[in-house]
């Protein structure tokens, strides 16, 4: 994946913010109108990766450094964590590193975490500063915990058997 700029297609409406009309886009809205969601929508890691095959997105690793260094990572992602630490800090800068990082608060963006509860965080806090196309991918990197309380076996992106690599 390149990683230069991404031209998703647009709406012609030039008295609202610009609106990528890309069919997944468009069903992700579909379940922000279901779900009463505080931004834009929600993904599954399927949708999130054809996206990006797609250039209609870009995605946004919101794990820890540590988090992506050990678990692993989506290749040619951002990381902009949204919270650090054994305590899980907040990032107080979350929002200023996403819109530098990803090149503005109208840049179609997939956030992801762990498990999609820490990435809906982040997605909600990016919309309430102004970002106006930011999304959760669903089951995050990891799935929810299983009955042994372990993660991988309950969805997630590695799960799902996407792309990923450890370092």
């Amino acid at each position: 994946m390149s990683t230069t700029a991404l031209a998703p297609q647009t709406d012609a409406n030039p008295e609202t913010h610009t609106v990528s009309t890309h069919p997944l886009l468009l069903a992700a809205r579909q379940r922000l109108d279901d779900a009463q969601l505080p931004f834009a929508g929600s993904v599954t890691p399927q949708e999130a990766w054809q996206l990006v095959e797609d250039g209609a997105a870009r995605l946004v690793d919101v794990r820890s450094p540590e988090e992506v260094k050990f678990v692993g990572a989506v290749p040619d992602t951002l990381n902009v964590p949204w919270a650090s630490g054994t305590a899980l800090n907040r990032n107080p800068r979350f929002v200023k590193e996403l819109e530098t990082k990803a090149g503005g608060k109208d840049a179609v963006l997939l956030l992801l975490c762990r498990s999609g509860k820490r990435s809906a965080e982040a997605a909600a806090a990016a919309s309430k500063a102004g970002f106006s196309q930011v999304f959760n991918v669903l089951e995050g990197f990891e799935g929810e915990l299983d009955a042994q309380q372990r993660r991988g076996a309950i969805g997630g992106w590695r799960h799902h058997g996407l792309p990923w690599l450890q370092d």
